[in-house]
């Protein structure tokens, strides 16, 4: 294999990724490769997601010569499965629900685009409407190549008694329906599979992930496989990371070019324009990704090493109106803010992210809840990665110096891990790996919660 692209295989370890790729710094600005000349490339995310999980892609096919207005996330509005596909459930969307958005949107990027045919690359359930509307919706007229990451397709299980109705059992009318042919292959479509070795959470042999530990799925680690089409393992990668890691970008791109990335890494952008939609809590609980009015967003330029705010002004202020923007904001690719949304009913959440080396309009904000017992605690700080796991034994990561309760051992499966401090304003690091993220401590009693997210 050699430094200058990533060499196909139905393999890549994990381990030795970073030795492939010497001539490369993180973020250092590199002269765009020649234009690709793919197809639009949309990006469909999974259950409970948004478009915004899609950012790192999106920013590393535009390094590798995409041009920006050819690339697409699109956000289903009532992300979250039903429990039972075939029965109506409030706030929740089913099969059909899903593919008609995917339809829809597909048609309007084509409009835009002015192309016959686009490629759809898609984290986990959203590979069941991506497989939906390419069998049943007429998608495989107007796709050229379909990727599914960490996509069930033979199912979570496969069970009479567990997850009954569901379109992640493959015992339940929907699955049974996709995998009722000889293979799983589209006439027309370039279909891909991306999936881990033994490390997603919802291809497991044992039910644990599912709530009944110990009992047989009736799937195996191949549960993402596609019959018949490229199928792509990467070892030690978790659910997520099939999708969002920068080794499954490397095959994303390779399989709609043809041809290796020129780098797995991002170019910056040094007046990165960002923006993105405030999105709600439905009256359950549960995310929506429906726009929300009236959200008051203010960003704050702040110390990367204390998380102090560097003036009494935030650099970035609105209200949003019936479309949920909070910007345009034009930021510095070196520098690290503090998003402050003010939502009413919800408490006021401080964000604290890794910095933003390019431009993006998918930088969609979401408010976080106060969990069971919170409102005991003085402050509470939840350290995030949505693009992965935090994976024990795998990753260096830790909170205030400890590692977070409730994140288990074994193959990863929490995206989150959370603690509680007293009222005393204070900077608590956040570390995933190489990369440290100072939050500042804000107080419960006045109706505040922090998050450190991890864009990787």
């Amino acid at each position: 294999m050699d430094a200058g692209g990533w060499k196909p295989g139905r393999r890549a370890v994990l381990a030795g990724a970073a030795a492939l790729w010497p001539a490369f710094a993180f973020g250092q600005t590199t002269r765009r490769p020649a234009d690709p000349s793919g197809p639009p490339v949309v990006f469909v995310h999974g259950n409970g997601d948004s478009a915004a999980l899609w950012i790192n892609n999106i920013w590393r096919f535009e390094t590798n010569g995409f041009k920006r207005g050819l690339l697409f996330a699109i956000d289903l509005p009532w992300p979250l499965a039903r429990s039972d596909d075939s029965k109506e459930q409030q706030y929740r969307s089913s099969t059909a629900d899903q593919m008609k958005e995917l339809a829809s949107y597909v048609a309007q990027v084509r409009k835009t685009t002015r192309q016959g045919k686009v490629a759809l690359i898609a984290s986990s359930r959203g590979g069941n409407t991506v497989r939906n509307y390419l069998k049943n919706g007429g998608g495989a007229a107007h796709v050229s190549h379909a990727i599914l990451c960490g996509t069930p397709n033979k199912g979570i299980v496969i069970s009479d008694s567990m997850l009954v109705g569901s379109e992640f059992n493959g015992a339940a009318p929907f699955l049974k329906g996709l995998n009722g042919g000889p293979d799983d292959l589209i006439p027309g479509v370039q279909m891909m599979a991306i999936r881990s070795d033994k490390n997603d959470k919802y291809s497991q042999p044992d039910a644990r992930f599912v709530g009944n530990p110990g009992k047989p799925t009736g799937v195996s680690y191949d549960a993402s496989e596609l019959r018949g089409a490229k199928n792509v393992i990467l070892d030690g990668l978790d659910h997520r990371e099939t999708a969002f890691h920068k080794l499954a970008f490397a095959a994303q791109y390779e399989f709609i070019t043809g041809k290796a990335p020129a780098t797995l890494f991002i170019a910056q952008e040094p007046l990165p324009v960002l923006n993105g939609k405030v999105t709600g809590i439905a009256p359950d609980n549960s995310y929506t990704n429906l726009p929300v009015a009236g959200a008051v967003v203010e960003v704050y330029d702040v110390d990367p090493h204390s998380g102090e705010r560097k003036g009494a002004q935030p650099v970035h202020r609105k209200t949003t109106g019936a479309d949920g923007l909070w910007g345009p904001f034009i930021g510095h690719s070196d520098a690290a803010y503090e998003f402050v949304l003010t939502l009413q009913g919800q408490p006021t959440t401080h964000t604290y992210r890794s910095p933003f080396l390019r431009g993006s309009d998918v930088v969609d904000l979401r408010p976080m809840p106060f969990g069971k017992g919170d409102d005991q605690a003085g402050a509470v700080v939840i350290m995030s990665r949505a693009r992965g796991y935090f994976g024990v034994g795998r990753d260096k990561f830790s909170l205030d110096g400890k590692v977070p309760p409730g994140i288990n051992d074994g193959v990863p499966g929490t995206a989150s891990g959370k603690m509680t401090f007293d009222a005393t304003p204070r900077t608590v690091a956040a570390v995933f790996n190489t990369e440290t993220i100072a939050a500042r401590t804000w107080p419960v009693k006045e109706n505040h919660t922090v998050v450190a997210e991890f864009m990787n």
